[in-house]
């Protein structure tokens, strides 16, 4: 029987949306094994004064099966 675990965790990326979940679930990849999947909480970006997207960010939560 396997039990997963699920963490929180943000990131970001000035490129894109998808950009910014590759980007966190890459870097949780580094200290976190056997990840089976991801949600996506909440988007959100950061706009100059003109409304122009500066920044996109991402809250995940993260699945991972714990041995």
């Amino acid at each position: 029987m396997s039990v997963a675990k699920i963490i929180e965790l943000n990131a970001a990326s000035k490129t894109s949306m998808e950009d910014a979940v590759k980007h966190g679930l890459k870097k949780c990849a580094e200290s976190v094994k056997n990840i089976k999947g991801a949600w996506v909480n909440e988007i959100k970006v950061v706009t100059d004064d003109d409304g122009n997207v500066q920044e996109w960010r991402v809250n995940l939560r993260v699945s991972f099966i714990v041995h």
